[in-house]
């Protein structure tokens, strides 16, 4: 297995931090805002409640019936409370799903960029990924005719997020229908939809692929509460799918970690009793990170050879530095995006994610889950460093 890119270079840049170094660090998909007030009092009146003992494996029912509720409320879908898992993350979501459904060879189709930990849970699972490359002059989204070309007898499952992380692409509707439109002929495929940044949309509504009914039978999604409630520490995730799945998920947590934390799962179920059109934490998270995104890519224009979208969801611009590989600045030569994010981290003191880690290696990941300060001030480093490459 490989180290997690992102952390990597998180790890990298507490290094130099605890040498005296000012490092600034746009590595980690962490929003920079707190726990809302009401959320972080619902976990203390847990603790006060004494809910402190052992949960059931799945989470509390109460929890789960509040995903069952949101579902409906803010995405139109149906699901019981016995087909929601609670999980530690929605990194556990995906990892219980994938080891429940894979047996060892079995594929699993991964768009690019993906985010750094699919291919690695899929192998952990025994499994194969098939990765489909996709680039910036198709907005980083796939085709249909890309995923039905790639499926074969020992396609499993699809795994894919929108909004995307790295590249904050969101499918619209009508991408997502000619997808579903593709698997409603393999009704054996499951599609896992990691949907971990629904609330971060800068335009239009979150569409889920669940929404089909064509496949809705055969969508596993997963959620959380970290990146749309500023709740990452909390570590709660959750699976909704298909009752066989849900089962399995609960039978294979048992064995390994069991239920998340009590006062997580409290914490949790009353940040998902507000809808995020009510939410005012909600909107002023995602309005700051809409002014991030404009002032970034307006900063990342005036760098010479770069090129980037304009991403309409999540917290990363994903920009295409290859214009940049093969040059020197006379010491260093930059053969590919892993080296430039080496050379910024050395020189500018900026920490980046290098594209390889997704599968995109033109790219390189840049998070602005920071304040607009620390964006300008970050890109006010890289342009002179950039510069004394030829």
């Amino acid at each position: 297995m490989t180290v997690s890119a992102t952390l990597e270079m998180t790890s990298r840049s507490r290094d130099l931090k605890e040498k005296g170094i000012d490092v600034i660090t746009l590595s980690l998909g962490e929003p920079d805002f707190d726990t809302p007030q009401h959320i972080k009092d619902a976990g203390k009146q847990a603790i006060d409640d004494n809910i402190t003992h052992y949960p059931p494996v799945p989470g509390f029912n109460e929890l789960r019936q509040a995903v069952a509720t949101k579902l409906k409320r803010d995405n139109g879908l149906d699901f019981k409370a016995s087909q929601v898992v609670i999980s530690n993350g929605a990194k556990q979501s995906i990892a219980n799903v994938l080891m429940c459904i894979l047996n060892e060879g079995d594929e699993v189709i991964i768009p690019a960029p993906y985010w750094v930990s699919y291919p690695s849970m899929v192998e952990l699972a025994l499994g194969k990924p098939v990765v489909l490359d996709s680039n910036i002059d198709s907005d980083f989204k796939v085709t249909p005719e890309q995923i039905r070309s790639a499926i074969t007898t020992r396609t499993k499952a699809f795994l894919f997020s929108s909004p995307s992380n790295p590249t904050g692409s969101v499918y619209t509707q009508q991408e997502l229908k000619d997808i579903a439109d593709v698997f409603k002929d393999y009704p054996e495929i499951l599609i896992i939809s990691d949907e971990i940044y629904e609330y971060n949309i800068f335009s239009g509504s979150h569409q889920s692929i669940a929404s089909f009914p064509e496949v809705k039978e055969q969508v596993a999604i997963i959620n959380g509460v970290s990146k749309g409630f500023a709740m990452t520490g909390w570590r709660i995730g959750y699976i909704a799918a298909p009752e066989f799945l849900a089962k399995a998920c609960s039978k294979l947590q048992g064995q390994y970690t069991s239920g998340a934390g009590t006062i997580s799962q409290m914490a949790a179920l009353e940040a998902l009793k507000t809808s995020p059109t009510e939410s005012a934490d909600i909107k002023k998270m995602v309005a700051a990170f809409h002014q991030r995104r404009d002032l970034l890519i307006d900063l990342i224009k005036e760098i010479p050879g770069v090129k980037t979208i304009i991403p309409n969801g999540a917290f990363y611009l994903f920009p295409d530095f290859s214009s940049y590989f093969g040059k020197s600045d006379g010491s260093t030569k930059i053969n590919n995006s892993t080296d430039l994010c080496l050379y910024l981290l050395d020189k500018a003191h900026v920490a980046l994610v290098p594209g390889e880690a997704f599968g995109s290696p033109e790219c390189v990941r840049i998070s602005y889950a920071t304040s607009d300060d620390i964006i300008a001030e970050a890109i006010k480093r890289i342009k002179p460093v950039l510069e004394q490459l030829s």
